[in-house]
């Protein structure tokens, strides 16, 4: 058997992705053209690589169709149900780093946390006689974030463009998006609402606990463990 490493295909994680194993030791090389999603592994023997999109590999965790892989923290608990029975993290690695938050409009003055937010959404549909809309991408962690934190008459409405934009073209009175320094939320007129952390995301390796784990993988994942420093 060999052990699979999924890991981002292209752009800036998949060239962190490398630099953060080349740094511990293990060369991952891209072969092939730049069409090619196929790759080496020097350091260890009994892994390959699998180019995949940062989206696609928390799905082949989950499905255990590759041992092990390398995506953003926010994208495994978005897609995968019941997260943490299926997968495994294994070491975050400190690049990537976003947050998903709420934000809403600099003109609400009177909003700032979730229970103003509340407050707010219940006023709106009195006024206008429909739920406030939050535009996402986030819609698994957003609604258990807001039920965990009792704020109701509000939907969720999908945004898979540049959410930011939404409350400006009056699409959504609020968004939750990634965000990693808040510059575009305020070039949008947005404010981060001080309570309204909902994950610190980061690229982290992680490990498919479905996935077929014969005696020899095993013994690859001790040797990675043990090159890792894991």
């Amino acid at each position: 058997m060999t052990v699979k490493l999924g890991v981002p295909s292209k752009g800036r994680l998949m060239e962190k992705t490398f630099e953060w194993f080349a740094d511990r030791g293990l060369k991952l090389v891209k072969t092939g053209s730049e069409r090619e999603y196929s790759g080496a592994v020097e350091g260890i023997d009994g892994i390959e690589l699998v180019l995949l999109s940062a989206g696609e590999i928390p799905r082949e965790l989950s499905a255990g169709r590759i041992h092990l892989g390398v995506t953003g923290s926010d994208l495994v608990r978005e897609k995968v149900p019941d997260w943490e029975n299926r997968i495994r993290e294994l070491a975050p690695m400190g690049f990537g780093g976003a947050d998903l938050i709420i934000a809403v409009p600099n003109g609400w003055v009177d909003v700032d946390t979730l229970d103003d937010l509340d407050a707010a959404a219940a006023q709106f549909r009195r006024n206008h006689g429909f739920r406030l809309r939050i535009a996402t991408k986030y819609h698994r962690l957003v609604r258990e974030f807001l039920r965990d934190n009792g704020v109701a008459d509000y939907q969720l409405v999908d945004s898979q463009g540049a959410t930011e934009g939404t409350v400006r073209n009056e699409t959504a009175e609020a968004v939750a998006d990634i965000t990693s320094t808040g510059e575009t939320l305020r070039a949008n007129g947005l404010k981060i609402l001080d309570d309204a952390l909902i994950h610190a995301s980061q690229a982290t390796l992680f490990k498919s606990r479905n996935a077929d784990w014969s005696n020899e993988d095993r013994n690859v994942l001790n040797q990675l463990e043990d090159l890792l420093r894991i």
